[in-house]
């Protein structure tokens, strides 16, 4: 299983489109962290979620473990079917989950983005014409 790990990196929730169910995160670059990529989440699908609207110290997206699942089915009168589909935002676990689709993400250097602001942007091609890094998680 694929882990979508970043440390060490403002992420915030930057918006989440109800009528199709999509969930967006970001990071941006940003010179007191050090850091000349921007990075963004997707989450389609979105039956369910629990976020902080930040997350100062990274993220850590992971399927939930089977203890994890357990307390969330019990809290949120999941489906057991949902095991596959839930997925936790921290290291530890903490508080953050999200029920929904298969995670992906984007980053790219801040800088050669040009005037594209978003690296999710379904009005512009893709791959974009610049270096970028992509995966799903799970």
């Amino acid at each position: 299983m694929t882990d979508f790990i970043r440390e060490g990196r403002l992420f915030r929730v930057i918006g989440y489109n109800p009528s199709h169910r999509q969930l967006f995160l970001s990071s941006d670059a940003l010179p007191e962290q050090r850091t000349t990529t921007r990075i963004e989440v997707y989450v389609g699908h979105v039956r369910l979620m629990l976020l902080k609207p930040y997350y100062r110290n990274g993220l850590h997206i992971r399927r939930a473990s089977a203890e994890e699942f357990a307390v969330l089915k019990d809290r949120h009168e999941l489906e057991a079917s949902d095991a596959e589909y839930t997925w936790m935002l921290e290291p530890d676990g903490g508080d953050s989950f999200i029920v929904g689709g298969q995670p992906s993400w984007r980053e790219a250097e801040y800088e050669l983005m040009g005037d594209r602001e978003a690296l999710y942007d379904s009005s512009l091609p893709w791959p974009p014409d610049f270096p970028v890094e992509s995966g799903t998680v799970g």
